[in-house]
């Protein structure tokens, strides 16, 4: 099926439309408390529920009945053809020819036969790689899958890198409570020597297996990375005494202590292994897509097969609501639009996502790769240059620690940040300061945050506080900086599940309206050919270096003549 080119957003009427709306706040100024004052139903206009997750837009810079011309931005630029298309698997990704179904990792065994793209049945497939994954992480969890000296597994050890390893250690760092079978995780995905050191120093060799994490079984850092454990690995089996040193001995050990995650099973028993034990993902999912894939292996052996399919569910629940809820109420769209409203005409550079719980400490760098490789470009899917500022910076930190950090710039800075504001009404750790609980101490905090960034406080109030006149100004904060709330009942796999699908149909609606391919990646290409290229250079290939220009060529002579190795 052929794709059309996609619609000048800035051509449409509801631009237009958006573009007058925006002047007109810009005369008449942005005024979040009058807004309240004004209209008693704002919040219940501009809240929304989605599967177990509650929204509230009201502290963002718009009015209710902008909502109708989000909806109709979302149909002039053709919003449902193209989600449609993204999930019967038309090859939406051009530039590779690539259909995108992630959503079909997450679809229930009932949906086999529906979805039958370039002549695979996907659901059928998925539904089969789960159940090898889950056979063989009951064995894991079970202690029948046992190391080379007899030992049951207690430390799997992810080998990966960008998906392949952002989004299960966030996973991973999120459902912690979840771990039910003494078995813990690491995540080795820098070609720093120093994280496979750091991450490989206290284990036990005998206990560790590790999953090698590469589609192809070819990218650079994680086959690195992989057979730097290998190393370590025959080498302190060796050096105890676990194995003979033969080659036999080395190579059962390899087949004991490493699987995959990869489709070129030729490569993997090259490696050592055994390719029964390679678990494969398709090119219709792409990397920064694919925790929910044969990817989350590490996640089905920490949690159990139980738990990965309450995290699919969630997936689902999301994915079901974005296709089917009408745009005006579809909080998936809104918030997409929103995000086009603020970068486009508030001509904001960064989102920030202020996640208030611990255990989801690393869910602002996920969306990092999630929204920044999906969107940060300058050409549409049809070659043509884009025709307004596109993709968005997107940072955070958890709870109470931003406050004490960058807060100060979101708060009474010169640029406007918008912040998505995260929050569970339960944690598993339910702890007591004296008579304080600890979780509403925290919840406290969430809530002020986003009432201090829409309302402020004027010159009168502080002074009204006796503050001295000449402090007065430093003390004042003008409010209207915009907010999304999101509240959660509890951070569990299901939740989860729906946040990361959130955040992917957010990142899809916004490439939409800017009429991008989010789904592949070339920027990250040139950097990795051009390492490849002067690697030579900087200890042995003196023509390598000259080839260079002459700031590299001075880096590297700095590097040879201070280096001690």
């Amino acid at each position: 099926m052929a794709i059309n080119p996609p619609v000048d957003a800035t051509k449409t009427e509801a631009w237009a439309e958006l573009q007058s709306v925006y002047d007109q706040m810009q005369a008449e100024g942005v005024d979040l408390k009058k807004w309240f004052a004004e209209d008693e139903n704002r919040v219940e206009q501009l809240s929304f529920d989605a599967g177990t997750l509650h929204f509230d837009l009201s502290k963002n810079l718009i009015k209710p009945e902008m909502l109708k011309v989000f909806a109709q931005l979302a149909d002039e630029v053709k919003l449902a053809e193209r989600t449609e298309q993204m999930y019967t698997g038309v090859h939406i990704n051009n530039t590779e020819d690539r259909a995108v179904l992630h959503t079909a990792l997450r679809r229930p065994a009932e949906d086999e036969g529906k979805y039958v793209v370039d002549g695979q049945d996907t659901v059928k497939d998925v539904r089969e790689t789960l159940e090898r994954m889950y056979a063989f992480a009951e064995q894991v969890r079970k202690g029948e899958w046992k190391g080379v000296t007899g030992k049951e597994i207690d430390t799997v050890v992810n080998i990966g890198i960008g998906g392949s390893d952002l989004g299960p250690v966030m996973a991973y760092e999120a459902l912690k409570p979840f771990a039910d079978a003494g078995i813990k995780a690491r995540y080795v995905s820098n070609i720093d020597p120093n994280d496979i050191a750091e991450k490989t120093r206290d284990l036990d060799p005998e206990t560790t297996l590790f999953v090698v994490v590469s589609k192809t079984f070819g990218t650079l850092e994680t086959l690195t990375n992989a057979r730097e454990a290998r190393a370590w690995l025959l080498e302190e089996l060796q050096a105890s005494g676990a194995i003979d040193g033969s080659d036999a001995s080395k190579s059962e050990a390899v087949e004991k202590h490493f699987v995959a995650v990869s489709t070129n099973l030729e490569r993997v028993a090259e490696f050592g292994i055994d390719p029964k034990n390679a678990f494969g993902f398709w090119d219709w999912v792409g990397g920064r897509y694919s925790v929910d894939s044969a990817v989350g292996l590490t996640l089905a052996i920490v949690f159990g097969p139980a738990r990965f399919e309450e995290f699919l569910n969630g997936f689902h629940q999301i994915d079901e609501y974005f296709r089917n809820t009408p745009f005006e109420k579809n909080v998936v769209v809104l918030m997409g639009m929103l995000n086009v409203w603020y970068r486009n005409f508030f001509k904001v550079a960064s989102h920030a996502v202020l996640p208030y719980d611990q255990y989801l400490h690393r869910f602002p760098a996920y969306l990092q790769q999630l929204t920044m490789e999906s969107n940060g470009k300058s050409v549409r899917w049809d070659g043509t240059p884009v025709t307004c500022e596109t993709g968005e910076i997107f940072w955070g930190e958890p709870g109470t620690n931003g406050q004490h950090a960058f807060y100060q710039l979101i708060h009474q800075g010169t640029q406007l940040i918008p912040a998505d504001f995260i929050a569970f009404a339960n944690t598993p750790n339910p702890l007591k300061d004296g008579d304080q609980d600890m979780h509403e101490l925290l919840l406290g905090n969430y809530f002020a945050q986003t009432k201090a960034l829409a309302f402020g406080k004027t010159a009168d109030e502080v002074r009204a506080e006796g503050t001295p006149e000449d402090i007065v100004p430093a003390r004042v904060f003008t409010g209207n900086r915009p907010t999304t709330s999101i509240m959660g009942v509890r951070l569990d796999p299901f939740a989860l599940g729906e946040l990361i699908a959130l955040y992917e149909h957010i990142t899809f609606v916004e490439g939409t309206v800017w009429g991008l391919d989010s789904y592949d990646q070339w920027g990250v290409e040139l950097g990795k050919q051009l390492a490849k290229e002067i690697t030579p250079a900087i200890s042995q290939d003196d023509d390598a270096l000259a080839a260079q220009d002459e700031s590299t060529r001075s880096l590297i002579n700095f590097y040879r003549k201070v280096r001690e190795f």
